[in-house]
């Protein structure tokens, strides 16, 4: 857990270091994001559902065949399991059956193989015989070659037909470049038509966007819904555009432009590329599951705990042990956030706006051990039972300071895409108290774009190895 979140004094680590050499942001206001039509539905993928049923069909063509001939109705139930449970992982760039036949193939040999030995365990009696088992396995894989191979042809007939609309996004040469490469290789499915960057070069090529009033121009016009991100720099310094786009139903795709292909699931006209996740991730209920769980067994561990810090409040602060102050949570909304009450400000004002430094003279002896043990922290325990928060997530700052620094630090706003949490990478990589601003919106964004609940995991651990060995907030 962290001590309460603060902000650097004046000549502190944090500055504004301005926009990216490729930004195309539009000015800077309150919002400090994109305006982009946000009402689209995502684009979709190509469904699963008609290799699925190619895969089912020849099941049960390969499994009635040889259960009619061995007398074992069981056996067609338990081939079309097996083709189910035994799909293979294959990339979007897959263009025909030649690519997959080897995957697809060995998926169908494990799956008459496992058949076999069941059967053998629990019917010796009707044990599959080699020419059965060969048999089997050469029509059923005969039979998914011809459908998987029919629904590859239809699919490579509608990219042709309607190809997606892309934006490039890199340095200007890099991003021709790709694009003119994705161009001449139709069968990718995917049309570029725009350049986004911060001034056109003069040469051919396709148009540089270097507004975000071209970019939303192009992105309604042209039906964009793919986005390719040629060059490492471009995907830190354009987060906030990058969101923006896979807000409004783009896939945010990042493109290996200059490194020899290696072996990854997805090509792009033979450029290594991998899909981003820049908007919120998906956690399911597995995130919540843990906050419950942890927060509600920590505040039975801790009770005791937390009635003699109260009553020592008391005895050396006098009255008011619990703090209570608004802070900014998930998109924006406000909440209560509860902890010890350490410092008593002047006013109302002060408290909302004034840089809080964690060893104050003033401080009574026990609130400054509060403070640099973290201890202040637990009530927020609290907040994460109710809801109100997360144990793991970005901190949760004050409404005069969320709006200041949305103003001023690129990405700051897009931390609230999550729920705020106790503790958070930025915390567990030393940023708190007087440090940079820009620097804990960086890595609270990589936390979000990086989500998992595994990851959740270790930052507790991490923050519970950290609170032996308390150095203050």
């Amino acid at each position: 857990m962290t001590a309460e979140s603060t902000v650097p004094s004046p000549g502190g680590q944090a500055r504004d270091l301005g926009f990216s050499p490729v930004s195309v942001m539009p000015p800077r206001g309150a919002d400090a994001g994109f305006r982009f039509p946000l009402r689209r539905p995502p684009a979709r993928s190509a469904s699963p559902a008609p290799l699925l049923a190619a895969d089912v069909v020849a099941a049960l063509l390969g499994a009635c065949a040889v259960a009619e001939a061995e007398r074992h109705p069981l056996l067609v139930a338990l081939l079309v399991t097996a083709s189910l449970l035994l799909r293979p992982r294959l990339a979007r760039s897959v263009q025909g059956i030649l690519d997959e036949l080897p995957a697809v193939c060995g998926r169908i040999a494990v799956g008459w193989l496992a058949v076999a030995a069941l059967v053998a365990a629990y019917a010796p009696e009707r044990a599959l015989s080699f020419g059965t088992l060969a048999g089997g396995f050469l029509l059923q894989s005969a039979t998914a070659c011809v459908g998987r191979g029919l629904v590859h042809a239809q699919r490579r007939a509608v990219r042709l037909a309607r190809p997606r609309a892309a934006l490039v996004i890199g340095p200007v040469a890099t991003a021709q470049r790709v694009a003119a490469a994705v161009l001449r290789h139709p069968r990718s499915g995917v049309r570029p038509v725009g350049v986004v960057a911060e001034q056109p070069d003069g040469k051919e090529g396709l148009p540089v966007l270097t507004t975000g009033e071209e970019v939303e121009r192009a992105l309604i016009q042209n039906g964009v819904r793919d986005v390719l991100v040629v060059h490492p720099s471009a995907r830190s310094q354009q987060g906030p555009l990058l969101r923006a786009l896979a807000q409004s139903g783009c896939a945010v795709w990042e493109v290996d432009a200059d490194s020899p292909s290696c072996r990854t699931l997805d090509q792009l006209a033979g450029f290594s590329c991998r899909l981003l996740e820049t908007g919120s991730p998906r956690r399911g209920g597995g995130k919540r599951a843990l906050d419950v769980t942890v927060s509600g067994t920590l505040l039975l561990l801790v009770s005791p705990l937390l009635l003699v810090c109260a009553v020592l409040l008391r005895l050396t602060g006098g009255r008011g042990v619990v703090f209570r102050q608004e802070r900014i949570g998930r998109d924006g909304k406000p909440f209560t956030l509860l902890k010890f009450r350490t410092h008593r400000p002047v006013n109302e004002h002060e408290a909302a706006t004034r840089w809080s430094v964690a060893n104050e003279y003033r401080m009574p002896w026990f609130c400054r051990f509060l403070r640099r043990t973290s201890l202040d922290e637990l009530l927020q325990l609290w907040n994460v039972l109710w809801g109100d928060m997360s144990l793991v997530g970005p901190r949760p700052e004050r409404p005069y300071f969320v709006a200041k620094f949305s103003q001023t630090y690129p990405g700051y706003a897009a931390r609230h895409r999550m729920q705020t949490g106790i503790t958070g990478l930025a915390q567990i990589h030393g940023l708190r108290g007087d440090t940079s601003i820009e620097d804990r919106a960086r890595f609270d964004n990589a936390y979000i774009d990086n989500w998992s609940l595994w990851q959740d995991v270790c930052i507790l651990l991490r923050t519970a190895v950290s609170l032996l060995r308390p150095t203050g907030s």
